[in-house]
């Protein structure tokens, strides 16, 4: 059974590779015979690739794929959808269960200097059935924060994987040294970055009430779905506390490659950031004040 479904696997490979009317993104290996490691699907793109068979219009059907990273114009065989189209679908929802169930290695915090603490979830397992949890610190955590992080600053940014450590690990990296250099060229000053493992969003309420920020950003992974798995959030809020109301936070969303770009992100948060802090007010309220 495993040889015929290597077999299969090989034939959809071949023939992605080989559709002429097919493209597909730059760096895909073709499959082999030989026994070696089959090609990642996942690695075809999308919105590149043309399922049906002589279009009536080419050139729509390309623009409506680049368009949207949805499957669109995935074709058929009889009543069923093809092959291909049944693996990929699998590989992105195996791509989406690999990213909420990993973990952001040790040593990502410390290369951008963040306080690490954690939420009082214990494990995955328990982060995903008690979001209450991933809202609190532990006592450790507590502590530290109490000795070391800085107290009444304009801004704390705070990072956490989320339901996303992919996303944290592709977009941390440009975000957050673009939000930094947003703020300094401002002329708003920034406490040293905070990491918190297992985390949800309003962890940013129990952090503010310990450390009395005007304005706190979590940089956060969002749940991954078939599109991608590496986008992230960036919430904010203006005096964040314990019994902060929803509506007082303001996101920005589908921080990824494919949606918006990380640089750009940092620089539109620095400018939401001051604006907030000029207004004195987040959220709904901000929007009143506009």
């Amino acid at each position: 059974m495993d040889a015929d479904i290597k077999k299969i696997v090989e034939l959809v490979m071949k023939e992605l590779q080989a559709a002429q009317s097919a493209p597909v993104s730059p760096g895909c290996p073709a499959a082999t015979d030989d026994g070696e490691p089959l090609s990642d699907i996942g690695a075809v793109d999308l919105q590149r690739y043309l399922q049906v068979p002589e279009p009536k219009s080419l050139r729509l059907y390309e623009q409506m794929k680049l368009q949207t990273p949805a499957r669109i114009g995935a074709w058929r065989t009889g009543t069923r959808p093809l092959t291909d189209t049944l693996i990929r679908f699998r590989a992105d929802h195996a791509a989406a269960q690999d990213s909420v169930m990993s973990e952001i290695p040790q040593e990502f915090p410390d290369k951008f200097n963040m306080l690490c603490t954690r939420s009082r979830c214990i494990d995955k397992d328990q982060y995903l059935t008690r979001p209450d949890l991933g809202r609190l610190l532990d006592d450790q955590s507590l502590s530290l924060l109490r000795i070391e992080a800085d107290k009444n600053a304009e801004v704390q940014i705070i990072v956490s994987d989320g339901l996303s450590a992919r996303a944290v690990e592709a977009n941390v990296p440009d975000v957050l040294p673009s939000i930094m250099q947003g703020l300094q060229v401002l002329g708003i000053k920034t406490a040293r970055p905070i990491f918190v493992h297992s985390g949800r969003v309003a962890v940013m309420d129990v952090i503010g009430e310990e450390l009395r920020p005007k304005v706190a950003v979590i940089l956060i992974g969002e749940r991954p779905g078939l599109a991608t798995a590496e986008s992230m959030s960036a919430y904010l809020g203006y005096n964040p506390r314990k019994g902060m109301l929803e509506s007082e936070r303001m996101v920005i969303s589908n921080i990824h490659k494919g949606g918006t770009p990380a640089v750009e992100a940092g620089a539109h948060l620095a400018t939401l950031i001051q604006k907030m802090l000029q207004k004195k007010a987040s959220g709904v309220n901000l929007t009143q004040l506009s």
